[in-house]
């Protein structure tokens, strides 16, 4: 699951959600936005970084990073990073925060000593999702975040859920933005089921949806990609073969492992026939619709 996207995708629509988290939560929280930083030499990757308004000469920055795999070093990553963008940006904030978020306390990293006055201080938040409370009590877009953490056998319900209670209440701003972002959340969750089946568990129409045509145009850009880097290299014969396998990649991740008859029918297809495919692949259900559409090529 691509947790990274996710949470990018959810403070870009919602920026405030950071400070929804958050017990104390700047009286401006509403003026921040929300951007993605690299800092250099050494070069780290933040998360996300939240810059109070331009016009704001004493602000506070905010930064955050979302950790759903255990990693023993990351308070020492992550107060480098924080210390280091700090230090170069300075004469712009008067102050930095952190904010942490986990699935649950037992992805946090053991060695927590070094790290004693910041992590008891005021200014390291630590946020558990699963101890914000019942998925269904939670604020929309928090709520949403949790979801991304709830059990496999309960996330089709919980999604349902709030689908329908995002419908209930579209007067709400950025009712749109929370339904594309439940359906991305579960299309990535249950990547191995087809587009149909996804639809079913959800109840809606996913080809109407923002996520389909990004997993769409994700499958053909990964295929013409590598089309484009292959054929600079060796011809336009080599581009279709590079496009041709990243075409037989996604179909086993989808169907299973393709027969050896299968796979080698996909890879002499013509490239305007893989990019159809690529586009019909996301309806198949199974191997025979794979090798029914082939037989009608």
């Amino acid at each position: 699951m691509r947790r990274d996207s996710i949470f990018y995708k959810l403070f870009q629509q919602s920026p405030t959600l950071l400070f929804e988290l958050l017990s104390d939560p700047p009286t401006n929280a509403a003026a921040y936005r929300f951007d993605s930083v690299a800092v250099k030499e050494p070069k780290f990757e933040i998360d996300g970084v939240f810059l109070p308004p331009e016009d704001e000469t004493e602000g506070v920055i905010y930064f955050c990073e979302v950790q759903f795999q255990k990693d023993e070093r990351l308070y020492e990553r992550i107060f480098a990073e924080s210390s280091l963008y700090f230090y170069r940006s300075g004469v712009r904030f008067n102050d930095w925060q952190a904010v942490i978020i986990y699935p649950s306390r037992s992805v946090e990293q053991r060695r927590l000593y070094p790290h004693r006055t910041l992590l008891s201080g005021d200014q390291i938040h630590r946020i558990y999702l699963d101890e914000l409370g019942e998925i269904r009590s939670l604020p929309l877009w928090v709520a949403v975040m949790v979801l991304t953490t709830v059990e496999e056998d309960r996330a089709p319900e919980e999604a349902r859920y709030l689908l329908n209670r995002t419908r209930a209440e579209s007067a709400s701003s950025g009712s749109h933005a929370i339904i594309e972002m439940v359906t991305t959340i579960m299309a990535y969750r249950f990547e191995q089921l087809s587009r149909l089946e996804i639809e079913a568990m959800l109840d809606i129409t996913l080809k109407e949806t923002r996520v389909y045509r990004e997993i769409k145009e994700e499958g053909r850009e990964e295929g013409r990609e590598e089309g484009r880097e292959e054929g600079r290299e060796e011809g336009r014969e080599e581009g279709r073969e590079a496009m041709a396998h990243a075409i037989a990649r996604q179909l086993t991740k989808r169907l299973g492992e393709l027969p050896q008859n299968v796979e080698s029918s996909v890879m002499h297809l013509s490239l305007p026939t893989l990019q159809a495919l690529s586009e019909a692949l996301l309806d198949f259900t199974g191997l025979d619709d794979l090798q029914a559409w082939l037989a009608q090529g």
